[in-house]
């Protein structure tokens, strides 16, 4: 079936565009589908839907996309300048140092992509409407669209919200919503479709569960969206999809990121890609090392440098086995010889050897870093991207917002209860680990932090001190790599207060990203986000 969707999804992305895209409100340069000329059989109308879900591939992994929005800004990925001088004109110095303006491309990148969804979407449930039979998809598509505003949200704050009743109206230019509204916006979609959303399990769609799981996410945040927190609401979305019996954690962690991952029964929501066809899975080139290109026997050599922060990998209990996502050590090609660096010429003949140690921001080795093996990378791909499913929200997410919401209501024990479940996949070999106490997790973070060069700490921050900061780092093993970095430093109140690495904080206006130029300049009812330029 996923195949299936797949080829579906991409035969028919071209044509979808082409009359659902609108990417200038002024315009509707798209005629209504009519029943007689396509008909409304499921497949035709699933086939005319795909295109809205294709996007998100581009959203979530295109060139500075959504993963990179959420983690290069964090404490556990850095992209630092690499001997072959790779730096991207700065960008990504700019996420690390928090720096960032309007002109960033991360943030023109995710607002672009985004809104291009919301301008299909939106053609295609105003048509949908002028067809009968399609109610289920128009719900479907609501609570999609419910979840491009919560990326929006998260990212940007005050932003406009356009709805497909917009398209038909000449002249519309959108007014900017408040982080408020927007917040509403998306609860009020999802309550009103909620009890219409199909409860059975359906691959890489929205169903019932995914959009509990987008309200969990609202309400676990809801403190930093509107100032009121919503812990008890929040629980009450996961504890409906625990009630549903259709999720569970996979015995191995591993299992989620695997190349062929459609058959995971924990991912609740997964983007879909594959490498021949849709998207561009492609942060094997973007962390690898050229010669690692010899690991797996990739046809297009890696360029990157992406790598994990030292100090994040200093956190991690050595047993635990999610610290096997990240390549570390001596390389070897895959007949078992070894490779070895070749961008600094006094190094061609030494053996790759990925440390942990990082330089700084400005200046690092070829060796240097640990690099992101989160997804499986699968041997002999032929072009620049891999196949594995990403999955957005799985079981393990779940569990761990309830857990949260729980340790902040004063229910540290009940939370330590959860975390353990989750942790006993990762100590098979000291089962003994895996459990942790309530008072664990009222304890600080094991993070040290503080601006680092060279393998020392300069300027020491803590973290012993940060409330529930043993729950941050749990949070860091289950999710590192996963575009949850970000959103939960600013939770744990670390993302504008800490130094890290070379980053140093930058004012609490950080906490959102502004308003891309090109965007402001095209709509002037549009403004900066607040403390930007």
């Amino acid at each position: 079936m996923t195949s299936l969707y797949k080829r579906i999804s991409v035969s028919l992305l071209s044509l979808f565009v082409v009359l659902m895209s609108c990417t200038d409100l002024d315009e509707r340069p798209y005629d209504n589908l009519l029943e007689g000329d396509l008909g409304t059989s499921p497949e035709i109308l699933d086939a005319l839907t795909a295109p809205a879900y294709t996007i998100l591939t581009d959203v979530m992994f295109g060139w500075t996309g959504y993963f990179d929005l959420q983690e290069e800004c964090a404490d556990a990925i850095v992209t630092p300048a690499r001997p072959n001088g790779w730096v991207d004109g700065g960008i990504y110095r700019a996420m690390h140092m928090h720096t960032w303006n309007s002109f960033q491309g991360h943030g023109a990148g995710v607002w672009g992509n985004i809104y291009r969804a919301l301008s299909v979407l939106n053609g295609a449930l105003l048509n949908y409407r002028e067809l009968e039979g399609t109610e289920d998809i128009i719900n479907e598509l609501r609570a999609l669209r419910a979840l491009y505003y919560y990326l929006l949200l998260d990212s940007f704050g005050n932003v406009p919200i356009v709805t497909e009743a917009d398209l038909t109206k000449v002249g519309f230019t959108p007014e900017q919503s408040s982080r408020a509204d927007v917040f509403k916006f998306i609860e009020n979609e999802l309550n009103e479709v909620m009890d219409d959303l199909s409860e059975e399990k359906v691959y890489g769609r929205m169903n019932k569960w995914a959009a509990k799981m987008i309200l969990a996410k609202i309400y676990l945040n809801a403190e930093i969206y509107t100032g009121t927190p919503r812990w008890d609401d929040a629980i009450v979305q996961i504890n409906d999809i625990e009630a549903s019996n259709l999720y569970i954690l996979e015995p191995t962690y591993r299992a989620n990121f695997a190349v062929h991952n459609e058959s995971s029964q924990e991912q609740i929501l997964s983007i879909v890609f594959d490498a021949t066809r849709a998207g561009w899975l492609h942060y094997p080139w973007k962390t690898l090392h050229p010669s690692s290109g010899a690991t797996y026997n990739l046809a297009v050599q890696p360029w990157g440098g992406s790598c994990a922060i030292p100090q994040f990998i200093d956190t991690y209990d050595t047993e635990d086995d999610r610290l096997n996502i990240w390549i570390k050590g001596p390389q070897f090609d895959s007949k078992g010889m070894p490779i070895y660096n070749g961008l600094d010429p006094a190094l061609k003949d030494v053996q790759l050897n990925y440390t942990k140690q990082v330089n700084s921001v400005d200046k690092t080795a070829e060796y240097e870093g640990y690099r992101i093996g989160k997804f499986e990378i699968e041997k002999g791909v032929t072009g620049s991207a891999i196949s594995n499913d990403v999955p957005l929200f799985r079981y393990a997410d779940a569990l761990m917002i309830k857990a949260e919401c729980l340790l902040r209501k004063g229910q540290a024990n009940e939370a330590a209860g959860i975390v353990s479940e989750v942790r006993k996949r990762a100590f098979v070999n000291s089962p003994e680990k895996a459990t942790v106490t309530g008072a664990d997790l009222l304890k600080g973070s094991v993070y040290k932090y503080g601006t680092y060069e060279a393998g020392k700490i300069l300027v020491d921050d803590g973290g012993s001190e940060i409330q529930f900061g043993r729950f941050l780092d749990e949070l860091g093993y289950e999710f590192a790599a996963e575009f949850h970095r970000r959103q939960d430093l600013i939770r744990f109140g670390v993302f504008t207060k800490k130094h890290w690495f070379s980053h140093k904080p930058n004012g609490d206006h950080r906490i959102i990203f502004d308003i891309p130029q090109s965007v402001l300049d095209a709509n002037p009812k549009l403004k900066h986000n607040p403390g930007y330029q």
